[in-house]
């Protein structure tokens, strides 16, 4: 359609400017009206973008960029996850022309980790513009490389992603792009939150490949993943894109990595590969809904009688800032099963042992295994001497600084490397989802792992702490068929010889109640079960 020359904006006789006056046909109107309630329909039919080998070419939209236009328009908090170069970032640009276009008085802000990206996203909403026809532009006022103004009184400005970047502007719609990149995402985002949901019919759109766990737009993702949050997810898979198949995948990774490949293109949140667990059993991990839970306590499989439990203990000031935790294992079962959990950062280390006795009795007396930093001393000498529970590991006599666990450099590297071999060959099931969610931000540090900066790893020291206690001798005893007597055996014996053992489970003393058999195994001739829990 040819454009009249002197209705251009400054001389470019694309875009029209303000002031011009349209005479619509009854055609224009008609289509005007069509173009208004269907996005798609008009990028298809009056949008143009560049093609690399061909030039201006017709804005043909692939199934799943119909479909993410529509998606947009539907949802109010959009969230996308997207294979690279999949068209994402052009298919958003087309939807924002269409929608300053045809919603008159609305601000729509464009945002990415670099001003000049966000300016990048601003011309390509002016390219789409110059293929408009006429009678579809209501003109422009002021274009420049950071923001178009509309006769409208619509329009869409551009900045870098800052905590004041939009701070006292009223934002009808915003466009985070490529927001996984963004640094210090969570206090842009905290500042910006107030201000988009200003209105009742204000939109979010939030775009970006895979960069790794525990930032904000992974926290987005996955809270609209699992029904957490307002925000609607929507995918783009590297194979939804025409061309690429099998044999693209494989040249790809021969010519980079296969890490790379998963992060770039594979929308794995994991491809960083800093993690203490690899990608693919991260992936695989699964959170349950609890079958009972209350006051911070998760129940996810209730004791099962006759069944050998574990409970290990992490604990913080209580100053809501770390965590107080424990998590309960079913050693008795093959793989090994997480089954009731505890998390609260209010809990005063004073309170913490009753809630601990309360359900460690519940889970057959289970053994508990506490580290014995400053809070955790407290705790577990509580348990211990106050309360008198029977069954608090100890680390050789019976002082207070020997109850629990001194975690130090080395028990926490048997205790890592056995954790992650454990989970990596499906001998652990952890089901809890903080659980899970602090394991995709326990990466390396120097030579140690620990939680990411401004994550927490309080769960995970739960199973470091009950990873390292597998590799000590007391628990290959203790999954023996006759794990009280051999305890029984061994403790005896300890006592006889005067040599104090390296844990101590309980106050249990030898009575004449046993006798051993031919084939040299100890029988006991009461009901030791009130004496000795594990």
């Amino acid at each position: 359609m040819v454009k009249p020359v002197n209705e251009g904006y400054l001389g470019n006789t694309l875009i029209k400017r303000a002031g011009v006056e349209t005479q619509y046909t009854e055609e224009e109107l008609n289509e005007y009206m069509k173009c208004s309630k269907d996005p798609t329909h008009f990028i298809e039919q009056y949008t143009q973008i560049i093609s690399l080998d061909e030039g201006m070419v017709p804005f043909q939209l692939r199934g799943y960029q119909e479909d993410l236009i529509n998606f947009y328009d539907e949802n109010r908090f959009n969230v996308v996850l997207a294979s690279r170069q999949s068209g994402k970032s052009i298919t958003s640009c087309a939807y924002l022309l269409w929608y300053l276009l045809f919603h008159p008085e609305v601000t729509v802000a464009v945002l990415a980790n670099k001003g000049a990206i966000a300016r990048e996203m601003i011309a390509r909403i002016v390219t789409m513009l110059e293929s408009v026809p006429f009678f579809l532009q209501p003109g422009v006022k002021i274009l420049n490389k950071g923001s178009i103004e509309f006769a409208n009184d619509s329009k869409v400005v551009a900045a870098a992603t800052s905590s004041s970047s939009i701070r006292g502007m009223s934002i009808n719609l915003l466009y985070l792009d490529e927001f996984a990149f963004v640094d210090d995402a969570d206090t842009f985002y905290t500042a910006t939150y107030p201000v988009i949901t200003s209105g009742k019919d204000s939109k979010v759109i939030i775009t970006s490949t895979a960069n790794g766990v525990g930032n904000m737009f992974h926290k987005i993702y996955e809270s609209a993943v699992h029904g957490q949050s307002e925000y609607k997810h929507f995918i783009i898979n590297w194979y939804d894109v025409p061309g690429r198949d099998e044999e693209w995948k494989e040249m790809t990774i021969a010519n980079t990595s296969e890490a790379q490949f998963e992060q770039e293109y594979g929308n794995s949140f994991l491809g960083t590969g800093n993690t203490l667990i690899n990608a693919d059993t991260l992936l695989g991990l699964k959170a349950w809904e609890p079958e009972w839970n209350r006051d911070n306590i998760n129940v996810y499989k209730r004791p099962i009688q006759g069944h050998e439990y574990i409970c290990t203990v992490d604990v913080a000031k209580g100053r809501g800032m770390d965590y107080s935790t424990f998590s309960v294992f079913d050693v008795s079962t093959k793989p090994f099963e997480q089954v009731c959990t505890y998390r609260d950062s209010m809990i005063s280390p004073m309170l913490f042992p009753d809630i601990i006795n309360k359900y460690v009795k519940a889970y057959n007396e289970a053994l508990v295994i506490i580290e014995n930093n400053a809070e955790g001393g407290m705790v577990a000498t509580q348990l211990h001497y106050d309360i008198e529970y029977p069954n608090v590991f100890t680390q050789g006599q019976l002082k207070a600084e020997d109850i629990g666990v001194t975690v130090n450099k080395k028990i926490k590297r048997i205790g890592c490397s056995t954790l992650k071999e454990l989970l990596e060959e499906n001998r652990l099931n952890v089901i809890d989802r903080a659980t899970i969610t602090e394991l995709m931000t326990f990466v390396t540090k120097g030579n140690s792992f620990e939680a990411d900066r401004g994550y927490h790893d309080d769960m995970v020291m739960n199973l470091v702490l009950f990873s390292w206690f597998i590799t000590t001798e007391y628990f290959y005893n203790l999954t023996d068929t006759q794990v009280k007597n051999l305890l029984y055996a061994e403790q005896q014996k300890l006592i006889e010889d005067d040599v104090l053992p390296a844990g101590v489970f309980g106050e249990v003393k030898p009575e004449e109640t046993t006798f051993v058999d031919d084939q040299g195994d100890r029988w006991f001739t009461k009901d030791m079960s009130n004496e000795m829990k594990w």
